[in-house]
């Protein structure tokens, strides 16, 4: 049996050997960072229940 030989592009063999497996699984916990949104200013005063009223001008 005659086999042809097809020559070998080195750019080819780059792309196979780069794309031939799937990358690490990560797991879920690593992609979720978990920090307090903001500190109580407890030095200004009490809490203003009525603060996103006042502040997106409903009154």
């Amino acid at each position: 049996m005659d086999q042809e030989r097809k020559p070998v592009d080195a750019a080819q063999v780059q792309r196979s050997l780069r794309f031939s497996k799937l990358p690490e699984p990560i797991r879920l916990e690593d992609t979720v960072e978990e920090r307090p949104a903001g500190t109580h200013d407890s030095v200004s005063g009490a809490y203003n229940a009525d603060w996103w009223l006042i502040r997106m001008g409903g009154i």
